[in-house]
């Protein structure tokens, strides 16, 4: 890989986060059954690992999901944002931009199940069965949501000069 190639995906990598990161925290739904809440989160994670793969994917699913509940005031969730919203953006992008857009939606919906499982798992783990099963339907809706959002964004930005020739390394 080219320096300058590198050096633009590291780039890009840290504006998605950003951008994730600020979106998410001005866009909160709270949700009274958990005391929870819904953000943007998915839209960049889902965003990166569709334009530049699996492992950016990882990158700012770890790096936002972290910085949200750290910033936002949730730190107790921070262990479990880095690791289940990287997992979720690593196993979005080695299944959607690794193998093609004929996977893509397959990829984003295994890497939903995936974070709604696990932050079911970890919200019994801090609080109980209740409270990981009342969280279901909120991080389902967070996730169509962030879909819905970074699908038609994928599909302009993968048009253009700025990712096209990034996107194969």
């Amino acid at each position: 890989m080219q320096k300058n190639t590198k050096t633009r995906k590291i780039t890009l990598i840290a504006l998605i986060t950003a951008l994730t990161v600020a979106l998410s925290l001005n866009f909160i739904i709270p949700i009274p059954q958990t005391k929870g809440f819904v953000t943007l989160c998915e839209a960049g994670i889902y965003l990166a690992a569709l334009l530049l793969g699996g492992p950016a994917g990882l990158a700012v699913g770890a790096l936002s999901g972290g910085l949200i509940d750290l910033i936002s005031g949730y730190p107790q969730w921070l262990f479990f944002s880095v690791v289940i919203h990287g997992l979720q953006g690593l196993v979005a992008g080695k299944i959607a931009f690794d193998r093609g857009n004929k996977l893509m939606i397959a990829g984003l919906t295994t890497a939903s199940v995936l974070m709604v499982i696990g932050y079911g798992l970890a919200g019994w783990l801090l609080n109980g069965f209740g409270y990981g099963l009342a969280s279901i339907p909120g991080n389902t809706l967070q996730n169509i949501f962030g879909i819905v959002i970074a699908l038609p964004v994928y599909k302009a930005l993968s048009r253009t000069n700025l990712v096209r020739p990034i996107a194969k390394y």
